[in-house]
């Protein structure tokens, strides 16, 4: 039997990350994976997806090449060659996981896992051991019983990246950063697509505001929008599917070639032994403490099996946590208040902290600034005026509480704001930091001058 100081089951950003990590404070690691190295993330979500939406976003910029003064003649797609461009990003990004594990004399365990009892995995049959086992299984798409996933005809976001054909029409149930996502992608491509959502806002995570500009950019990019919405049945039987939704005004049936099913998602606990092992669950959650231990000595969970935000950046930030904490590091619980959220269509979105309206639940007297992107100099150089930066203040101490961004290329400025709560800065700190111009960025600084009365540029 191999022994080690540390197994990690699953290699997606908590997982590789947290052996990476394991590995420089001087633990023997070992990783365990049963597909490729960089999991979901690096091989089907964050960053093929990023490609995918790379893609649309250059040909949109072909199609309105005449608002730079440029001629672009009959600008057409490959959607084959759009496709295997993804693929070979994700390829690139698992073998440089792979190339990690070798500068970091990190095992690679290739199998399924499965936890057993006195600290033992188990991987098709072999047996290893070790005196900590973090458990990174990570997530999948998620099935709702109305909504049957075949893999064909009503798909998940897995299928939704291979796509052998690119389909006329397609319906995206769910809004959350996925089903966004996805639906930029393809109406750029040519697709038309009508959105689905059950609540009644789209992004409905997100700051009202925000909600309602992407809501108009989406419509005037020919997206139709459906929320209070649900679909009940689908009828895969003919040529293509068939949706029922419920609305307030009654029932419809939409027609399209493909149903994408973006309805969050759930996590790997399945048949990886933590019944053998004892190990604590509510409902698809592995139960952890703040330094993400299980109820079992010896065994630990992080990312998307833990009831923290499902993203890679906090998974890769709880298993650093994590393993920090088993060296005898002093270590500080994640702020999950503090974690940046953000969604990679056009307008891109990027929040933190409290939204105006959640501002006002927890009881603040608020300053709210806001900054259009249409009074930003860099913006109207770029063509890029929609969106705003929006940004919530405490009127008493000015702590930063909330920051919540729409507009070309946000998901790079939010870390402002990450930065500035973390640090307590205040809202004048934020005013005599001099900011840059042009860029898009000043419009924080612009939007907090807003906030206190102080705004020039508009």
């Amino acid at each position: 039997m191999s022994k080690y100081d540390v197994i990690v089951l699953g290699s997606g950003p908590g997982g590789y990350v947290t052996a990476i990590r394991a590995s420089q404070l001087g633990f023997k690691t070992a990783v365990v994976e049963k597909e490729s190295l960089g999991g979901v993330c690096l091989n089907w979500g964050c960053i093929p997806t990023k490609a995918l939406l790379k893609s649309a976003q250059v040909f949109e910029y072909l199609k309105h090449a005449e608002d730079y003064g440029l001629n672009v003649k009959d600008a057409k797609h490959d959607f084959d060659a759009v496709v295997k461009r993804s693929r070979g990003v994700a390829d690139g990004m698992s073998n440089g996981v792979k190339f990690l594990m070798k500068k970091n004399k990190i095992d690679v365990i290739e199998g399924f896992g499965k936890l057993k009892p006195g600290k033992k995995i188990d991987v098709d049959e072999t047996e290893y051991s070790a005196d900590h086992i973090i458990i990174a299984t990570g997530a999948r798409s998620r099935e709702l019983p109305s909504l049957p996933q075949d893999g064909k005809k009503v798909i998940g976001y897995r299928q939704a990246m291979t796509l052998d054909k690119q389909p006329k029409k397609m319906i995206v149930v769910g809004s959350g950063a996925i089903g966004v996502e996805f639906a930029y992608f393809y109406n750029s491509m040519g697709t038309e697509v009508t959105i689905v959502e059950y609540l009644p806002k789209i992004v409905p995570v997100e700051d009202d505001e925000v909600s309602k500009q992407l809501e108009r950019s989406f419509k005037k990019s020919g997206i139709k929008i459906m929320t209070s919405a649900e679909v009940t049945s689908v009828d895969t039987s003919g040529k293509g599917v068939k949706a029922t939704v419920k609305t307030k005004k009654g029932e419809e049936v939409l027609e399209a070639d493909i149903v994408l099913s973006a309805v969050g998602i759930k996590s790997n606990i399945e048949n990886i032994g933590l019944e053998d092992v004892g190990i604590a669950v509510d409902r698809d959650k592995i139960l952890v403490n703040d330094y993400y231990q299980t109820n079992i000595p010896g065994y630990y969970a992080i990312g998307d099996v833990t009831p923290g935000q499902a993203l890679a950046h906090v998974a890769s930030a709880e298993g650093i946590l994590c393993v920090e904490k088993i060296a005898g590091h002093h270590v500080e619980a994640l702020d999950y208040g503090n974690v940046p959220g953000c969604t990679y269509c056009s307008p891109e979105i990027a929040s933190v902290g409290l939204t105006e309206a959640q501002a006002k639940e927890h009881g603040y007297d608020i300053k709210v600034g806001k900054f259009p992107f249409s009074a930003s100099g860099k913006a109207s150089a770029g063509g890029n005026k929609e969106g705003f930066v929006k940004v919530i203040f405490d009127a008493k101490y000015g702590e930063w509480l909330g920051c919540h961004m729409i507009g070309a290329g946000v998901t790079d400025m939010i870390a402002e704001a990450v930065l500035g709560r973390k640090l307590e800065t205040t809202g004048h700190e934020v005013l005599k930091a001099v900011h840059p111009h042009p860029t898009m960025s000043e419009a924080v600084m612009e939007a907090v001058a807003d906030a206190y009365d102080e705004v020039i540029h508009l």
